[in-house]
């Protein structure tokens, strides 16, 4: 069964985090979901109520540390598939996997080329991934995931987050990243868009998926640490997230 993945992607300070958290906690009751947290900042797990241990980054960095002394013949595949399970996050419907901090001077390389080889494994045991990307993509860059059925840009109804909106879109372009759709989804939107913003929209050249609307509620409970899995299911910006779904999976949804 090959995933279905969904990448988050926008400027900091958008409510990337938040809109990713809302989409995994719809798709809970119908995962299993591999929950993929890229940002370096690391919220994700936060807004899922979940705590994780140990990062792919610390891997990375012990898998290096370790490899000199190895004896020949120890495959690296297994040492990174066992070192892999320890740091995924178990819960009810959804898992959660920490990618945490970028490479440093050393050269990564075979890790990262073993590294895509179990995440690729690992990723056949679930019906949805979802990642929450940095705005530079940094983490499909290295391509340690290789195929996004939808890219999910998050922008404020603001000109200055819609031309940041357009960057990263041009970033997935340069990349030559395996995008299937690429979408522009609206956050924090309270009332209708004033036409300038609209106008803007329309010049961008990215289809707009949908529009979350401002929930207090959703405030609150960043604010208090708590997961937006306590948010009621009629809560404004649980039934966005649940109509972009609708429109991504279509009857699937």
């Amino acid at each position: 069964m090959k995933a279905f993945t969904i990448a988050v992607a926008g400027k900091g300070g958008v409510g990337k985090t938040t809109v990713a958290a809302l989409l995994i906690e719809v798709l809970r009751s119908a995962g299993p979901v591999l929950a993929v947290d890229a940002d370096p900042n690391c919220n994700l797990g936060e807004a899922l109520g979940l705590r994780a241990e140990r990062t792919i980054g610390q891997l990375r960095d012990e898998i290096l540390e370790k490899i000199s002394e190895l004896p020949p013949g120890v495959p690296k595949d297994h040492l990174l598939e066992l070192g892999l399970h320890q740091c995924l996050v178990e819960d009810e419907g959804v898992d959660l996997l920490v990618m945490g901090h970028g490479e440093g001077p050393r050269c990564y390389c075979m890790v990262n080329h073993v590294l895509r080889r179990v995440i690729e494994a690992l990723r056949q045991n679930y019906r949805y991934v979802v990642l929450d990307n940095e705005a530079g993509m940094e983490h499909l860059s290295r391509r340690t995931t290789q195929d996004v059925d939808v890219l999910l840009i998050v922008a404020e109804p603001r000109p200055v987050s819609l031309r940041s909106a357009g960057r990263i879109r041009d970033i997935a372009e340069e990349l030559k990243l395996r995008i299937a759709r690429t979408f522009l989804v609206l956050n924090r939107v309270e009332g209708a868009l004033p036409k300038e913003v609209a106008e803007q929209v329309q010049a961008l050249g990215l289809p707009l998926l949908g529009m979350i609307p401002e929930d207090p509620a959703v405030g609150e409970l960043w604010a208090q640490g708590r997961a937006l899995r306590e948010l009621w299911p009629q809560a404004p910006a649980r039934r966005a997230a649940q109509n972009l779904l609708e429109k991504i999976l279509g009857k699937e949804g």
